[in-house]
């Protein structure tokens, strides 16, 4: 299989890299995408060094896949300009998540809505891929009415200009700001850029996403994004109101049977989800299970998951891992021999 990453030099593409090494993907051949003040730096894969080549030229290159993580600008331009010559692309930015052409696709809820005729596939949002692995279980059996998000995310989700932010400010050293103010010892109510609404486009992506993903628009959710001065891991408290009523039992016994899911739900011994346990792992934890008492039918959570990893890298490539066990792309390697 023909691979091309399209951001190799970000940190999604290193994360991307390594997830690909650890899950043995069937690679034959590995293309490494930049810009062009990238091109000719040189990366190491599995042990092999590879040079990084410009986007027209994996273009003409011609890979069975092509996983990006390069922004919005880049996926609008270049994916349509891969799709045209036969490869399947798997988008890590916001461009086609809500074109009603492509899937948004978590590929433990939705990959089953895949075929060969999808040449650009969305990778959702790291926030609303954590919350709806474990809303989804819980909607199938209780029909959720009402989501309340409210989301602690960390630095390394707007990049490295902002995790060198926060670490120079650890060190007392004056450097480029990625955020309007100081994240250190702080907490910014400001997840991407602000809209007439009021909402961020964060805010709005936690908002719409999950209802194509669920391909359900019966409930509402209300978001809340808030940047927090952790290097990395997403925290989310949700409060879902649902038409039906629940046991706490069998919540936690739905989510613990859910693929991706590891729950960590017991305030005796202090076991509850956070980003220093989540680092480095691709499930999605969840605990602080627990009943609204203010409120008939309605349930507390705390979800935490590695933004890098489940959030975006991993997701990617569950999605491409489901396309080649299911012979969705075509292996030219394979009809050529």
């Amino acid at each position: 299989m023909k691979v091309a990453v399209v951001g190799a030099t970000g940190m999604v593409g290193e994360v991307m890299l390594n997830v690909l090494a650890e899950r043995n993907f069937p690679i034959t051949e590995l293309l490494l995408v930049a810009s062009e003040r990238s091109v000719g730096k040189k990366l190491s894969y599995n042990g092999e060094e590879h040079t990084v080549i410009g986007l027209a030229d994996a273009v003409a290159a011609q890979p069975e896949i092509a996983i990006f993580s390069a922004g919005g600008d880049t996926s609008l331009e270049w994916a349509p300009k891969f799709a045209e010559v036969g490869t399947t692309v798997i988008d890590n930015s916001s461009a086609w998540r809500m074109d009603p052409g492509k899937k948004l696709v978590v590929p433990e809820i939705n990959a089953d809505q895949l075929t060969s005729e999808d040449k650009i596939i969305a990778n959702p949002n790291c926030s609303t891929i954590q919350m709806v692995l474990a809303l989804d279980p819980l909607h199938k059996k209780y029909q959720m009415k009402r989501v309340v998000v409210s989301t602690y995310q960390s630095v390394s989700g707007t990049g490295v200009k902002a995790v060198q932010q926060l670490e120079n400010e650890i060190a007392g050293v004056e450097g480029e700001m990625a955020y309007p103010y100081p994240i250190g010892k702080n907490a910014l109510p400001h997840c991407d850029v602000f809209l007439e609404n009021g909402y961020t486009k964060e805010e709005m992506k936690l908002a719409r996403e999950p209802q194509k993903i669920l391909d359900d628009r019966t409930f509402s959710v209300s978001a809340t994004a808030v940047r927090i001065p952790t290097a990395g891991g997403h925290s989310e408290s949700v409060n879902v109101e649902f038409l039906n009523d629940f046991d706490l039992t069998e919540v936690r016994q739905l989510l613990s049977k859910t693929p991706g899911i590891t729950v960590q739900d017991n305030p005796e011994t202090n076991t509850y989800p956070m980003p220093i346990y989540a680092h480095g792992k691709d499930d999605v934890f969840v605990g602080r299970i627990r009943r609204d008492e203010t409120q008939r039918n309605t349930l507390n959570m705390w979800i935490v998951a590695d933004n890098l990893r489940k959030g975006a890298a991993t997701n990617a490539v569950q999605i491409a891992e489901y396309l080649v066990a299911n012979n969705l792309v075509v292996n030219t390697s394979e009809a050529v021999s």
